[in-house]
């Protein structure tokens, strides 16, 4: 794995991902093995064969990564299934990604546009109202927070 690591940091992709599938073929069971090979794949532009290495990883339970790789993992398959156009379980992944990360803020501004996808616009608008009002430190999104967080609930009121 170390050598995979040190080949993608040297910008030697190909080398990285293929090193990487002869891991993964050997050791079937391995989270983090399956995870960084599909991050191979995904970087690549390889997205179709980058999804069963991040289905692997997920598979193997919620101890079997850390917290980042993990939430990396979420992120990885869900923009992945929506770059593939698969965008029902896009959203269905990176809902569980955003229930089991809560405070990740790029789980919730992928699930947006899977959610954008799946025709859920108002779902979409406000998950990203919520994200802009909670995270942005520009001065005039700071000043309205309340006001956006209030309208982000029902894009409908004007009152």
């Amino acid at each position: 794995m170390a050598e995979a690591v040190a080949l993608r940091e040297a910008g030697r992709r190909e080398e990285a991902r293929a090193l990487l599938v002869r891991l993964a073929a050997g050791h079937p069971g391995d989270a983090e093995i399956a995870y960084q090979t599909a991050w191979a794949h995904d970087v690549l532009g390889l997205e179709a064969d980058a999804v069963p290495y991040y289905e692997q990883a997920l598979a193997a339970g919620p101890d079997a990564l850390g917290a980042e790789d993990r939430g990396g993992a979420f992120l990885g398959l869900g923009s992945t299934y929506r770059i593939l156009g698969r965008y029902e379980e896009a959203a269905a992944t990176l809902r569980r990604g955003t229930e089991e990360f809560p405070e990740d803020g790029a789980l919730r501004a992928f699930l947006a546009m899977a959610l954008f996808h799946t025709g859920e616009h108002h779902d979409s608008v406000r998950m990203l109202l919520r994200l802009l009002a909670r995270s942005s430190e520009d001065p005039s999104v700071r000043r309205y927070r309340e006001a956006i967080e209030y309208y982000a609930e029902d894009l409908h009121r004007v009152e």
